[in-house]
Formats: structure tokens, C-alpha cells, sequence
């Protein structure tokens, strides 16, 4: 592999480093929701453990921006650290609050509140830590081996289950999160970024239109991924094997951890790519419909996920050329909340359509998937207006 690829970024100083801690930190993204979920099923129905589950994820959407608003005005450690003391005060919260629900709901928003923003802060910090040329190449492996997350994190939950009970899975998921903070936190580059000054605006990078427009196709994305898990439950259970669910999904993990590998070759280029990249994605969920066999359905679920890494690492590219100069971790934010509010949505619409008919609930990936190739289209047609790089080490 040429030097412009994978082995070029990992030998950086202090990539492996963030990375590595980037990822044991980010694990509870997986872990925490089953984990949740697992504890609410001793006392509740699986609605009200749903309705848990789904304030955790919710105040992860509405508080990414907000913290990430904060790191680009100070620094990352103190905000990391705090953030997540916060979300380990919550999952402690959940885990001995015993059956009073009002407990349960309200730990889950502090755990999801105080999620530290680490995802964002990582892509922040890779101008610093690779070359210009490797900028890419370092957003696409970063992405590509999140894929990791959600094959481990759920493991994680189901040892710590196994091993010590329900709560052990809450504790496992807020001891994750401190131990990545702790060694996020060691690397220079991170103790020495800090945000640019800057003019402050109440809605930061969204008053630029293009950057919104990214945004919104972003939701559908999120949308058309947070669809499968749903669907492919349902693909499971009408065959009568529910453990297919989690092979399925893996399969897709593994097809995407693949073409994230494989685009780290690849030149960035320019906004005009995005349009392609979002077709390819939208083109990977068809064949879905089809709802074959299992063997075949997995071939065709590992197909569906290479184009996504590439495809966010383009978005993520031109996050950073659109946000306006200090508001980089914020940009990177409200990307990632798109894609939770849209993978939400994604799994909310597609239990309605998968009680109508199993194919059905393979409709909506494609169709809205289409929604997105149009703001990916609107996003590379209109002008681009002149920003520069929001944050930098001093």
C-alpha cells in the first residue's frame, strides 16, 4: 500500500494514539443502548425500555452541537473531562436507581447528554496531525474502523452482563467512556488545540446554505442506515432465526469497514464527488429488495455498506471547507447529529412498514436515499463562498 494511504497516517506521531483512545471512548455509542436496554427488560416492557433507550440517544443529537459549540470557544480536555463525568453520572444513575422509571429516564438524558464529543474533536484535530495529503486518507480510516464499535461495544455489554449482572453493563459503558477521555486527553496535539477566534453567530455553521443543505442529506443518510437494523429484524423473524439479525449486520459492518480500507487509495477531490458517492450509496440498498435467502441476503447486506465511509469522508471534507473559520468541532457535531436524527426517524418510519410487509421495510433506504443524492446535487451545484480552516494548534 503506497505511503499515501493507511500506513502513511498511522506512522504520524500521536495517531494511533487518538485513535485508539478515540475508539475505546466512542464504544458506548454500541454498548450503552443495549446495555439500557438490557436493564430496562428486568422491570419494564420492551416499549418503555424502548422510550429509555431513545432518551439517551436523543440527548446525545441535542447535545453534540452544543459541547462541540463549546470545545471551538476553549479547548477539548476540560470539555471532554466534564462532559464525560456527566454521562458517567448518568449511566450510574440508571444502573441503582432501582424501578422508579422517573430515575431511569432521567439518567438516560444525562448519560446522553453528556456524551464527549470525541468524534468531533478527532476530525478536528487531523489537519494537525497529518499532512494536508493525508487529511483524507486520515477521515476515512478514522471512519472506516468506527465500523469496529459496533461489532465490540455490543460484545463489551453482553460480557459485562454475563459476568456481573445488568449494571454492570451501564458501568462497563461509563468506565469506556472515561478511559478514552483519560487517553484522548494525554495526546499533545490535544492539550495544545484550541479554537480559533472568531465572529460568533447564534446559528454557527447552518447560516451557511450549502453547509445546511449538507446537513439535511446527511439526515436521509442516517435515515437509510438507521432503517436496516429494523428491516433485517424483521427479515430474521419471519425466517425464524432472530440471531440473524446480528449477523446481518455485521456482514454490513464488515462490507463497510472494506470500502473505507479501500478509499483511504483514493484522491479527496472536490464537492462534485459527493452527488456520485451518494448515488453509489443509494444504488447498495437496492438489491435489498429482492429479500433472498439468507446466504444470499448477507452477500447482498456486506454489498450495501462500502459506500458509506466514503461517502462521509467526502461530507466531512467539505464540512470543513464550508464551516466558517472557528467553527470546525461544531460543523463535525451537527453532522453527526443528522445522522442520529435521521437513524432514528429511519428506524421509527420502517417499523410501521415492516408490520405492513417485510419488503416494505427494505423501501425506505433507496427512496430516501434519493432525497440525499439531491442535497448532495444542490450542495455541489451552488457557489462556493471563500472559508478558511476553523481550528489549528497555536
Amino acid at each position: 500500500m503506497p505511503d499515501s494511504g493507511i500506513r502513511a497516517v498511522l506512522r504520524a506521531p500521536q495517531v494511533l494514539l487518538v485513535l485508539t483512545a478515540s475508539q475505546v471512548g466512542r464504544l458506548p455509542l454500541a454498548s450503552a443502548p443495549l446495555a439500557l436496554l438490557i436493564h430496562a427488560r428486568q422491570e419494564r416492557s420492551l416499549a418503555l425500555a424502548g422510550i429509555i433507550v431513545a432518551v439517551y440517544t436523543a440527548g446525545m443529537a441535542v447535545s453534540a452541537p452544543l459541547l462541540a459549540r463549546t470545545v471551538d470557544r476553549w479547548r477539548q480536555p476540560p470539555v471532554l473531562w466534564g462532559s464525560a463525568a456527566l454521562s458517567a453520572c448518568g449511566f450510574v444513575l440508571v444502573a441503582y436507581g432501582g424501578d422508579r422509571l422517573p430515575l431511569a429516564l432521567a439518567g438516560a438524558a444525562v448519560a446522553g447528554l453528556g456524551t464527549p464529543p470525541l468524534e468531533a474533536c478527532l476530525r478536528a484535530l487531523w489537519p494537525a496531525l497529518v499532512p494536508p495529503a493525508l487529511v483524507p486518507a486520515a477521515y476515512t480510516l478514522d471512519i472506516a474502523v468506527q465500523e469496529l464499535i459496533f461489532v465490540v461495544g455490543p460484545l463489551i455489554t453482553l460480557a459485562a452482563v454475563a459476568l456481573a449482572g445488568p449494571a454492570a453493563g451501564l458501568l462497563a459503558a461509563a468506565a469506556l467512556q472515561l478511559a478514552g477521555v483519560a487517553a484522548f486527553t494525554l495526546a499533545p496535539a490535544v492539550r495544545q488545540w484550541h479554537g480559533m477566534p472568531a465572529h460568533r453567530h447564534w446559528a454557527g455553521p447552518l447560516r451557511v446554505r450549502r453547509f445546511a443543505l449538507l446537513v439535511g442529506g446527511i439526515v436521509c443518510v442516517g435515515a437509510a442506515v438507521g432503517s436496516l437494523p429494523v428491516a433485517l429484524t424483521g427479515y430474521a423473524e419471519a425466517a425464524g432465526n432472530r440471531s440473524l439479525t446480528g449477523w446481518l449486520l455485521a456482514a454490513q459492518a464488515g462490507g463497510a469497514l472494506i470500502g473505507g480500507l479501500l478509499y483511504t487509495r483514493a484522491t479527496p477531490g472536490d464537492a462534485r464527488r459527493l452527488p456520485l458517492l451518494a448515488a453509489a450509496f443509494a444504488i447498495g440498498y437496492v438489491p435489498l429488495l429482492v429479500t433472498p435467502g439468507a446466504g444470499v441476503m448477507a452477500a447482498l447486506v456486506a454489498l450495501s455498506g462500502p459506500a458509506l465511509p466514503p461517502l462521509l469522508t467526502a461530507v466531512f471534507l467539505a464540512a470543513d471547507r464550508l464551516a466558517p473559520s472557528g467553527t470546525a468541532v461544531e460543523a463535525f457535531a451537527w453532522i453527526m447529529t443528522a445522522f442520529t436524527v435521521g437513524s432514528a426517524l429511519g428506524a421509527a418510519l420502517t417499523g410501521t412498514l415492516v408490520g405492513m410487509q417485510i419488503r416494505y421495510g427494505f423501501l425506505l433506504a433507496p427512496v430516501i436515499s434519493l432525497v440525499a443524492v439531491l442535497a448532495m446535487v444542490l450542495v455541489a451545484r451552488e457557489p462556493a463562498a471563500a472559508t478558511s480552516r476553523a481550528a489549528g494548534i497555536r
